[in-house]
């Protein structure tokens, strides 16, 4: 069994743009199991943090470590964003890009790919323009295309923030299975009920400061911060 990148450890490390602090600095370690969602106020820094554990963002200072040579943790991750890229392509060879880019043959390629946008329900678009998909269909591709090289762990910027009802809920159905799966799962969500259903933990964050961290269960039934239990009552945190 090859080893897992994981632990994946945040010391001390923060994001700053034009001398401005955007977040941290963050003390934070991820395991190999469950899923994170990162939540809190606009504002708050969490899709800097995400940008950061990525590699997206540079640490300003502290650092950010694998169980891994850098190289390798890079190919041995995924990114799925708010607004998807969608290529010039066909949703089959959208899914099976990753894999040729790797020196798979196309053939190969587009085999596995079909397998996974049946696995997220694309299977009858296979063919079809990538940039003709309705926003669900277009997460769902990009969640395949992420998901086709078994990353070790996948980061998400709010996927479902401009999804309808029926959307959201089958895009996290397919994030459940991939956690139940054994992928890490570290997301960002503006939605409460969403990181209830889907979180193992919880990251709060307030004007790029991380202020609780831990059991999700614990979060939303006794939060230890001010701040936490006045944004879980849905009031204006600034």
């Amino acid at each position: 069994m090859v080893p897992t990148i994981l632990p994946l450890k945040i010391v001390g490390a923060s994001v700053q743009r034009l001398r401005k602090r955007l977040v941290g600095p963050v003390y934070l370690t991820f395991y190999g199991d469950g899923a994170t969602i990162v939540i809190g106020p606009n504002g708050a820094g969490k899709t800097s943090l995400l940008r950061l554990m990525h590699g997206l963002e540079r640490a300003a200072e502290g650092k950010v470590s694998w169980n891994a040579p850098a190289k390798e943790a890079r190919t041995r991750q995924a990114f799925v964003f708010q607004t998807p890229i969608m290529m010039r392509r066909s949703v089959l060879d959208c899914i099976a890009y990753p894999l040729t880019t790797h020196g798979m043959s196309r053939r190969l390629a587009r085999a596995q790919a079909a397998r996974a946008a049946t696995e997220v329900g694309l299977g009858d678009a296979l063919e079809q323009s990538a940039r003709s998909l309705s926003g669900g269909e277009r997460q769902k591709l990009a969640l395949a295309r992420a998901l086709i090289r078994s990353p070790d762990i996948l980061f998400l910027d709010e996927p479902c923030a401009s999804l309808d009802g029926r959307a959201t809920r089958e895009i996290e159905e397919i994030l459940a299975r991939t956690r139940d799966e054994g992928t890490r799962i570290v997301m960002s969500t503006h939605d409460m009920g969403q990181a209830r259903r889907l979180a193992d933990e919880i990251v709060f964050l307030v004007r790029g400061s991380l202020l609780e961290a831990g059991p999700a269960g614990s979060f939303f039934t006794t939060p230890r911060t001010a701040e936490a239990r006045a944004f879980l009552n849905g009031e204006i945190i600034e």
